[in-house]
């Protein structure tokens, strides 16, 4: 008897989701299209109260709340809480943000001086513009720190070839939705699966530049060490270098007030090597990962804390 429950129960559960995957997609889709209609700065600003508001109640903020306690020992209990809000802030405008992807980027090289939502230093430029012009393939990290989807908008703004890899929702009709929105100015956009690392090594080979996020928990992955505790990294990155040797360079964006950005690109990050020569991946990743904890301790506030990074 309990065997049929289960099975009926699975049934139900089969037949359900397609309406549910749709219904799923189209508060997506409709979320996206209503906030295009609403002064992009006004609506990131009352995201972020919402979310600042609510994300007390949900489990991930006790999860934000004892990563911020173990990461800095140091902190009171009150500068913890200012964190987490900060970090609640944060998600809430990027939100917001993701309906206006085409109009964040608004820096026009032919008029450098006109006012603009991003900023960034002559030594990014330069970096870039020898990752743009020198014909060579190149590996981008990034992390959930600031609107980490601004970097990919950057990238195809001022001509950089890039393929950067996502991850897909867990709904197949919000991946669609939200892949329409990625598609508009993000270039090659190539989801996590099976076969993604053969796709992000071609695209190495044809002198592309592969982006990707980097900075969370990954099973299979391989032991670094994140502000003091183990952990796990993608190995992606180091692995892809070792079939295709290029330079490895940083990127990250930092929210600044009055709805504004800044974009910073790294020094190239040196991979490490074994006696042979050939890449050490547990090496390369631990490399990586700590340039990432550098930029995660001078904004705390605005990276993602609200996943288990460590278990």
């Amino acid at each position: 008897m309990l065997r049929l429950l289960l099975r009926t129960k699975a049934r139900i559960r089969d037949a359900l989701k397609p309406a549910g995957d749709a219904a799923v997609g189209a508060l997506t889709i409709g979320i996206l299209r209503t906030t295009r209609y609403f002064d992009p700065v006004k609506t990131a600003n009352r995201f972020g109260k919402i979310t600042q508001r609510i994300g007390p109640l949900f489990r991930e903020d006790k999860i934000g709340r004892a990563n911020l306690t173990a990461a800095f020992p140091e902190k009171s209990p009150e500068e913890i809480e200012k964190i987490l809000a900060g970090v609640w802030d944060n998600m809430g405008r990027v939100g917001a943000e993701f309906a206006h992807l085409d109009k964040i980027w608004d820096y026009d090289p032919a008029n450098p001086t006109k006012p603009s939502n991003v900023e960034f230093s002559a030594r990014t430029a330069e970096i870039f513009d020898q990752l743009r012009d020198d014909g060579k393939p190149a590996l981008i990290f990034a992390s959930h720190l600031g609107n980490w989807e601004i970097p990919a908008l950057a990238a195809v703004a001022h001509g950089l070839d890039a393929a950067v890899l996502y991850r897909r929702p867990n709904s197949a009709a919000a991946d669609r939705a939200i892949h329409q929105t990625r598609a508009i100015n993000m270039g090659n956009l190539i989801p996590a699966s099976h076969d993604a690392p053969l796709k992000l090594a071609h695209a190495l080979n044809e002198g592309k530049h592969v982006a990707m996020l980097v900075d969370q928990w990954f099973t299979n992955g391989v032991p670094v060490d994140f502000f003091g505790r183990k952990t796990n990294a993608n190995p992606m990155l180091a692995r892809l270098l070792r079939q295709v040797d290029c330079p490895i360079h940083g990127v990250r964006i930092i929210r600044l007030p009055h709805h504004r950005f800044r974009i910073e690109v790294s020094e190239e990050v040196k991979p490490v090597r074994d006696a042979n020569g050939k890449v050490d991946v547990q090496g390369t990743m631990q490399a990586v990962t700590s340039v990432l904890e550098g930029w995660i301790r001078e904004y705390p506030e605005q990276w993602l804390w609200l996943h288990r990074r460590w278990r």
